[in-house]
């Protein structure tokens, strides 16, 4: 696996987030009729033939969706494809025991990164055996810890879960249930810039106390924003790119697959 990038305070960096891909042991599994590792091949395709160069690969959770060791190591992989470095936090779905055995000789679970003039860190939101997010004292220790270590740089922060309300009813109560301990601790570091998450399925972007607030597609199926109640969008699955710019700018965007056709089964495992 490559090591972050030797890029300058003076270098913008170029990040991809995987998100939400919900692999299963079995490779042609099927999550709500919609083949995982298919259309997470149909992702990756698609970051390859857009970003000519990757500086860190980001995987915001929910990797797998039955928490088997082979679910990771086919996400490891097949992610492989992209030549960059790469961390993982887990979500709800994940069995973070497992996931640390598929990362075993890699930095792949390494909590905080500097790259460019930015510092990314990985939060770990995951409750086993909770579908909300809660983020232990250890968590908000180590937040403060690399925001503190680093007032010269820009600061990224990701986790799984949506610390704010989304406008989706069916969602409002499996997001982060201490967000205000959260926020409390961004307040207090001007240099924080983003705060990026997984979780939700669809596409967020927005601003809170100058900081930008994100969420981004699925690779698999996508969840129709502003739904009052559990639905499936028709939104093809996609991928968020992010430049980090040395000045603390940030430019960013979604892509998703074209040409994607799916009927969802409600019938089938479900979510």
């Amino acid at each position: 696996m490559p090591s972050v990038s030797t890029l300058t305070s003076a270098d913008p960096a170029l990040l991809v987030q995987l998100s939400d891909s919900h692999l299963f042991a079995e490779a042609h599994s099927k999550l709500l009729g919609m083949k995982t590792r298919e259309s997470l091949q149909q992702v990756i395709d698609l970051v390859l033939a857009q970003q000519a160069r990757i500086d860190l690969l980001l995987a915001t959770g929910d990797i797998s969706q039955d928490g088997t060791l082979e679910s990771y190591r086919a996400f490891r992989q097949m992610s492989a494809q992209i030549n960059a470095p790469a961390r993982w936090i887990p979500g709800n779905h994940d069995e973070p025991m497992v996931m640390a055995e598929a990362a075993v000789q890699s930095t792949l679970l390494e909590s905080v990164v500097d790259i460019g003039n930015w510092r990314v860190t990985m939060l770990d939101s995951a409750v086993p055996g909770s579908v909300p997010g809660y983020l232990q004292d250890d968590q908000l220790q180590l937040l403060a810890r690399a925001l503190s270590e680093a007032p010269e740089r820009h600061h990224l922060v990701c986790l799984h879960h949506h610390p704010v309300s989304i406008g989706c009813a069916w969602m409002e109560s499996i997001g982060l249930r201490n967000p205000e301990a959260f926020f409390e601790v961004l307040d207090r570091f001007p240099q924080v810039r983003a705060v990026l998450w997984g979780h939700v399925h669809q596409q967020i972007d927005r601003e809170r106390n100058g900081v930008r607030l994100m969420a981004s597609p699925s690779t698999c199926i996508q969840f129709e924003p502003g739904s009052a109640d559990f639905k499936v969008g028709e939104q093809a699955p996609g991928y968020r790119w992010l430049r980090l710019l040395p000045d603390g700018r940030l430019e960013t965007g979604v892509e998703r697959v074209s040409d994607f056709e799916f009927t969802v089964d409600y019938g089938s495992n479900g979510y």
